[in-house]
């Protein structure tokens, strides 16, 4: 049963801001611009690193990748990306990992195993 993308937002106070969205449910052609509106939100009110938390996605399409790529692009400006990726992904279930891996998703945005991971990630 698919279930309707919820979106939880939390703000990391480090060396480095960091906007944290916390997503349950389907992230499908239903959820994309929920999603994308989430992280422009965001973005637009000063966030420049973003974690993108996916412990309680059951369902990833191709909809949720095309938003998760529409996020790293405007988060990370092109003349940036050698230096790495300012958005995130932790917690993917093994499912969408693996989705995530073979579509080549994991090359520019790197998948942490624990919030604090992707957390410290942002000041190395």
């Amino acid at each position: 049963m698919n279930k309707t993308l919820e979106i939880t937002k939390e703000e990391i106070q480090g060396r480095t801001p960091i906007t944290v969205l916390h997503l349950q449910g389907t992230l499908d052609a239903a959820g994309e611009e929920k999603l994308l509106a989430a992280a422009r939100d965001a973005h637009n009110a000063g966030s420049r690193s973003l974690i993108i938390h996916l412990a309680k996605v059951d369902i990833l399409t191709s909809a949720g990748m095309r938003a998760i790529h529409k996020i790293y692009k405007f988060y990370t400006p092109e003349e940036e990306r050698s230096k790495g990726s300012r958005v995130k992904i932790c917690k993917a279930p093994a499912e969408v990992k693996n989705i995530l891996g073979i579509t080549g998703f994991l090359l520019n945005i790197p998948n942490y195993e624990s919030l604090q991971s992707a957390i410290a990630s942002f000041n190395d």
